[in-house]
């Protein structure tokens, strides 16, 4: 069997001009999963990522921890969902940043404020209710995230070792597909995904299969301190 290493980028930039940009915190969650992967996989055949810069930070601190030279492709595929768009479709007066900022610094945590504000409005884009206001609808994201996992293997081959360096969209769509959750209920998952967790997926010419979904034990013990959600 081959298997895909399915990591959720580092912590990002939360409420800094560049979120996209990993965080210190970040940089060094990806360098502790690389040092924790060292003995688990000692060849590697193929490291993947979205295009964000995000994704491409934690591959590039993942591999020094890592200590392999691999080749980096990236595949638009398994890029995350427009999360600002989906955001101002179900709270309009977002659409300027100022606003939004200024509602959530009045609040007294500004973080769980936001995070109930985009579990509404995730929830509205999962619905399928109103797809015709987004660029790009759940079902096409779902879509666009399979694809994207069928082309991974088919470029692979059989019994083939790959990290995939990406967001917590596409692990969820993935997930949910291999599951068979229904779209009600795939976010409950997402919400829980740690920064730089694991889900693996094996796969044969009989299928695809989940084995894991968001470990991060190597951020247990002294390292509890990287444990972080977004």
């Amino acid at each position: 069997m081959g298997a895909l290493y399915f990591i959720r980028h580092g912590q990002a930039s939360f409420g800094a001009a560049d979120y996209d940009k990993l965080s210190d915190v970040g940089v060094q969650q990806a360098r502790v999963l690389g040092e924790a992967l060292r003995s688990r996989l000692p060849k590697v055949d193929a490291v993947v990522t979205g295009t964000m810069l995000r994704h491409l930070e934690t591959a590039e601190s993942c591999l020094v921890g890592l200590g392999q030279r691999v080749g980096v492709q990236t595949m638009e595929g398994f890029n995350e969902f427009d999360h600002v768009e989906i955001v101002e479709r179900h709270t309009p007066r977002y659409a300027d940043p100022a606003v939004m900022q200024e509602e959530l610094a009045a609040t007294k945590d500004p973080r769980r404020a936001f995070q109930e504000v985009f579990t509404q409005a995730v929830g509205r884009w999962v619905a399928g209710g109103h797809d015709s206001e987004y660029r790009e609808s759940w079902s096409a994201f779902k879509k666009r995230c399979l694809e994207a996992l069928a082309t991974l293997v088919a470029s692979l081959g059989p019994s083939r070792t790959a990290l995939v360096f990406t967001s917590g969209g596409p692990i969820t769509a993935i997930s949910q597909d291999l599951l068979g959750i229904p779209d009600e209920h795939a976010f409950r998952t997402n919400w829980t995904l740690a920064n730089c967790g694991i889900t693996k997926v094996l796969y044969s010419e009989r299928g695809r299969y989940l084995s894991t979904l968001n470990e991060h034990g190597h951020f247990e013990g002294e390292h509890r301190a990287l444990i972080t959600y977004r």
